[in-house]
C-alpha cells in the first residue's frame, strides 16, 4: 500500500491541510485506491488529526456520519493507519521544503 498526499489547495475549510489516499499495490485490492482521509490542524496550532472517510445521513433533521471504515476488533488497526498518513503527510512536507 502507498498513501499519497494532495495538499491543499486554498480551496479548502480552514484547518485541513491534506487529503491522504490509499493506493493498494498488492493482494485483492491492488489498482485501487481508498478516498476520503483528511489531514486537520490541531487546535490553536496542536498535534495533527486524521479524519477517515464517511458518510452522512439524517436522523429527525440530525446530522450524523457512518464510517465506512472500521475495525473488526479493537482501535489499533485504526491508528496504525492513521500514524501512516501522518508520517507520510511529514515526508511530503519535508520533499515540498527541500524543493523550496
Amino acid at each position: 500500500m502507498e498513501i499519497t498526499i494532495i495538499a491543499n489547495d486554498g480551496n479548502a475549510p480552514a484547518g485541513k491541510l491534506a487529503d491522504a489516499e490509499l493506493h493498494f499495490t498488492e493482494g485483492a485490492l491492488e489498482g485501487m485506491k481508498l478516498i476520503g482521509f483528511a489531514i486537520w490542524e490541531g487546535r490553536n496550532g496542536g498535534r495533527l488529526n486524521v479524519t477517515f472517510p464517511a458518510r452522512t445521513y439524517s436522523v429527525n433533521g440530525e446530522r450524523r456520519s457512518f464510517a465506512l471504515l472500521r475495525t473488526m476488533s479493537d482501535g489499533a488497526p485504526q491508528d496504525r493507519v492513521r500514524q501512516l498518513i501522518l508520517q507520510a503527510y511529514s515526508d511530503h512536507q519535508q520533499r515540498v521544503a527541500l524543493a523550496s
